[in-house]
């Protein structure tokens, strides 16, 4: 039997022990200042793991741009240039930053991992993230196809490591917003069979706070539900920080920051990924990612987990889900095959996503309740509501409900700064 790695282990005994282990997405170009960032996040007064975020060189596997940007602007860089800084540093650097008592991840954003995956196990990385459609549709145009291949052929070199890192499923967060949740709880769990199939153990599902939080708690105890029909290893659920429009407003993004530590707690999720209020702006400082982990593990702590808490909505979002995984693995063999044939089919379809291989014939919109929903099926077995087709304005408002939404709840009702 595999041995539990240390993301996993740490994880599942926070949990036990009632606490949220609260997460950055973090990345800085100099190993220095990468240093420097694991190790206050690690003495941040919260349970948390470590985050090194790589730059989009990286992420595009432009190892030429993100050497000379290491040489001559690496301040400017977005993120930690993995491959530039090569191995053994890298190795070094997490052999002194983490522990099973601060595990750190590595996350990409690439399509194509399997260079990445080989670097990442030579540097003894704890965990990473990200799937076959989740890291393929919304960053670029490499074939769905190709994706899969590598991200398969990646997968089980992670999985023949004495104890193969933890893997999360970043399909739960597809394009950040206006993907309704039925669809983001099937992509997920698509993700974490995919990953399951391929040989990889410690497994996390993820999903993204959206607009409506019964509906959100809806979402969650369906991920968690299909997640234990679907998958025989250890998993657990990891929910983000709103992903779309942030607040302008400082005090508006600590409400929306404070909505999800809330809602980690009442949704059973065991871990959360946040985000600061400079999101709205520019890439956040590590003194305000240590504030935002603080901040919300300080509201997660003060939130009752009980029935007191916001109910669920009712709206069949489980059936809805499981409909589309089945439909899904109806196309093919593999997970991989079901997955790409699937989306040829337009059994799934990302609404406003521009891939070439994504139908882009369905659509989603917020109604009248302030929820997600579907106004047009395309090829896809969900049921639409049906709405008058979305126009630039019409969406330019849905992609910004939530920061106009916070934002005047501020306005109203001002936030007093935390204790």
């Amino acid at each position: 039997m595999t041995a539990t790695d240390r993301f996993t282990g740490f994880v599942d005994r926070a949990h036990a022990a009632g606490r949220l282990v609260v997460q950055p997405r973090m990345g800085f170009g100099e190993l220095h200042r990468m240093r420097a960032g694991l190790a206050a996040v690690r003495e941040a007064d919260a349970t948390t793991v470590g985050t090194v975020t790589l730059d989009s060189y990286t992420r595009c596997l432009d190892d030429a741009t993100a050497r000379r940007a290491l040489r001559e602007d690496p301040a400017g860089l977005n993120g930690f240039p993995l491959l530039a800084h090569g191995v053994p540093a890298v190795r070094a650097l997490l052999q002194e930053c983490s522990s099973a008592a601060f595990p750190v991840q590595i996350r990409h954003g690439t399509p194509r991992p399997l260079r990445l995956f080989r670097a990442m196990a030579e540097t003894g990385a704890d965990a990473t993230e990200g799937g076959p459609v989740s890291y393929c549709l919304p960053y670029g145009r490499v074939p769905l196809a190709q994706a899969v291949a590598e991200w398969s052929a990646g997968c089980e070199l992670l999985a023949a490591r004495p104890v193969p890192p933890h893997i999360e499923t970043f399909g739960g967060c597809m394009l950040g917003q206006l993907c309704p949740p039925s669809l983001l709880v099937a992509l997920a769990v698509l993700e974490a069979m995919f990953f399951q199939e391929h040989g990889l153990r410690g497994i996390s599902l993820s999903y993204a706070q959206q607009i409506h939080q019964g509906q959100d708690l809806e979402a969650l105890a369906a991920l968690r539900r299909l997640a234990g029909e679907r998958l025989s290893t250890t998993h657990h659920i990891v929910l983000y920080t709103f992903m779309g429009v942030f607040p302008r407003t400082e005090d508006g993004s600590r409400r929306l920051l404070a909505e999800s530590a809330r809602l980690a707690v009442h949704g059973g999720a065991e871990r959360l990924v946040v985000k600061t209020p400079a999101e709205a702006h520019r890439i956040p400082t590590v003194e305000e990612n240590v504030a935002a982990l603080e901040y919300a593990a300080s509201v997660a702590a003060r939130t009752p987990d009980g029935a007191d808490g916001p109910r669920a909505t009712s709206s069949g979002l489980y059936e809805e889900a499981r409909t589309l995984v089945d439909a899904t693995l109806e196309t093919g063999r593999t997970i991989g095959e079901c997955l790409v044939r699937a989306f040829a089919l337009g059994v799934i379809d990302v609404p406003y996503c521009l891939h070439p291989d994504n139908a882009n014939r369905a659509r989603a919109t917020i109604d009248a309740r302030s929820m997600l929903g579907w106004s047009r099926a395309g090829g896809m077995p969900v049921t639409a509501r049906g709405a008058a087709p979305v126009t630039a304005r019409r969406l330019t408002e849905l992609l910004t409900f939530n920061r106009r939404r916070f934002d005047s709840d501020v306005r109203r009702h001002p936030l007093r700064s935390a204790s």
